[in-house]
């Protein structure tokens, strides 16, 4: 039952038979209740009892009921309902470093806690234990007759006689001691958890910048933008791009995606972008820089785990008031061509194989020309294997190719934005990095100024505007 609305709330403790009721610590139950004849603890009619047959055993077996209230492994008191101690056994007096001559009679349980034990005792504990007739597992801190402190777990319950009315509160107190030290220590661990995770982003941040140039060169008559969207802020992506000059009136450029993620496939991009740019200073052709990559890697991976990449790597000439591309593939989706007129079209390089698998790999090469108002848009393909459902569901080179025709005629600071905003609609549905490089000639309908822009990600993943 629940006791008296007026009933003041206090913690107390098991209680012996002046109790007035309720269990006692051997299990009989209140003195009206334990069959006649039987001794405490005993089993019932025709039960031996467990160790019967074992002396040492059965003697302790057969023990007072008393040092078992005294000695056991957790505090007990009982209080009345006042608050006022009762009982206490000599374990919790030995914890408080108190005599029983001390407390019974003379303290309450509230007098025992802390300052902040005694305010949540009042405002919580009370009450709580008024309302329901209980309160377990309330952590509490005790205070010991040496001023120190006794981290406890408390459990009281209200206890009342044949008639329902309450007479006194029981309560038992755990040692929460080591309890507390785990505590402490977890909640130190998880700190430096939570460091080493700051300071992991601030390194992935930094090895990230430095696989994408920080600023895409200018290039005369030629409009520029790029974007690297960071799928986990935890781990390093493997999208590489890069535009850089080749001879006064030529320029390079590539954009790819390495095989893998972490520190190892870092590595293997900035070997990718140095043998990239190294080679093409030297090579005749695109199709050739590819063929030196794909030797340079395929050396590298001799005993050790196979690494290999996508790339679409393609140069830039003038060629009148546009320019002319030679584009080589290797394995990479075909990029985004978005014509003056209006219309978008995927610049295909069937044929072109994987990046490091083959020692005598081919690669197809196709070439384009970009006149006032075109635009070619390369991605990496954490664009179209975006999730866009629940079910697995893909975006697709379909849906890209749509959403390209519905923003041709456009250039390329212009692509880049809209393609970002994509990005932050797809959420977490994007998997993996996505890097986007636009390359456009200016012209009436690019609604781009001259010049060149340029984004790249911050700490948090997100790009900068094109500047």
């Amino acid at each position: 039952m629940r006791p008296a609305e007026n009933t003041p709330g206090t913690a107390a403790g098991p209680g012996g038979p002046e109790d007035g009721g309720g269990t006692r610590p051997d299990g009989t139950g209140s003195a009206g209740t334990r069959p006649a004849g039987a001794a405490p603890g005993a089993a019932g009619p025709g039960a031996a009892a467990p160790g019967a047959d074992d002396p040492a055993l059965s003697a302790l077996l057969d023990s007072d009921t008393a040092d078992l209230y005294e000695h056991a492994p957790c505090g007990f008191l009982s209080t009345l309902l006042d608050g006022t101690i009762a009982r206490i056994n000599t374990t919790l007096l030995e914890w408080l470093g108190h005599t029983r001559e001390q407390l019974v009679g003379h303290r309450r349980f509230s007098d025992l806690l802390t300052v902040g034990g005694r305010l949540y005792h009042e405002t919580h504990f009370a009450p709580l234990l008024r309302l329901h007739g209980e309160a377990r597992g309330i952590a509490l801190e005790l205070k010991r007759a040496d001023g120190s402190r006794l981290p406890v777990l408390v459990t009281s319950v209200v206890k009342t006689g044949d008639d329902g009315r309450p007479l006194l509160i029981r309560t038992t107190v755990f040692d929460a001691r080591d309890r507390r030290a785990y505590e402490r220590e977890l909640l130190r661990a998880r700190r430096e958890a939570e460091r080493e995770h700051r300071r992991l982003r601030r390194l992935v941040t930094t090895l990230q910048r430095s696989l994408v140039p920080p600023a895409l060169p200018p290039v005369p008559g030629l409009e520029t933008a790029a974007h690297y969207r960071v799928a986990s802020a935890d781990e390093v992506g493997g999208d590489f791009y890069d535009l850089f000059p080749l001879t006064a009136d030529r320029w390079g450029f590539f954009l790819g995606d390495v095989s893998g993620k972490g520190p190892e496939a870092a590595g293997v991009t900035s070997l990718i972008r140095y043998t990239l740019r190294a080679a093409a200073a030297h090579a005749p052709d695109a199709r050739t820089v590819l063929t030196t990559l794909n030797s340079t890697l395929c050396q590298a991976d001799q005993g050790t785990d196979p690494h290999f990449c996508t790339v679409l790597h393609g140069d830039l000439t003038p060629d009148g008031d546009g320019f002319r591309v030679t584009l080589a593939s290797g394995g990479h989706p075909p990029a985004l061509l978005l014509r003056a007129d209006g219309t978008a079209a995927y610049l295909h390089t069937p044929g072109g194989l994987l990046v490091g698998v083959l020692p005598t790999a081919e690669f197809a090469v196709t070439t384009v020309r970009l006149g006032p108002g075109d635009t070619l848009l390369l991605y990496t393909d954490g664009l179209t294997e975006a999730r866009t459902d629940t079910s697995g569901g893909r975006y697709g080179e379909d849906a890209l190719l749509s959403f390209a025709a519905g923003l041709a005629p456009t250039g390329p600071g212009a692509a880049v934005t809209a393609v970002r905003a994509l990005l932050d609609e797809l959420g977490e549905g994007l998997e993996d990095d996505t890097a986007v490089l636009a390359l456009g000639v200016p012209g009436a309908a690019s609604g781009d100024g001259a010049g060149s822009g340029h984004g790249t990600a911050d700490a948090n993943g997100r790009a900068t505007e094109p500047g």
